[in-house]
């Protein structure tokens, strides 16, 4: 008897926010056993936290930093 070892790929794909739900609902429909989602997540809020201090500093924008907070976390969380 053969023994076939199963093989995983895997696939990094950037994704604009009007696909993105597609395309997740698309991966979960797929079989639990043959396709493992795996999400990069970058630092996290504290990575933002410091991208918008250096855009503020950078007098890019003229919001707040709490009200660029606000907006990120009322859209994502």
């Amino acid at each position: 008897m053969i023994s076939r070892e199963r093989v995983m790929h895997t696939l990094k794909l950037k994704i604009e926010d009007a696909v993105f739900e597609k395309v997740m609902m698309f991966l979960k429909s797929l079989p639990g056993s043959e396709i493992e989602i795996v999400e990069e997540k970058k630092e996290g809020w504290r990575h933002l936290e410091l991208e918008i201090d250096r855009g503020l500093e950078s007098g890019v924008s003229t919001n707040s930093h709490e009200t660029i907070m606000d907006k990120l976390y009322d859209r994502y969380v």
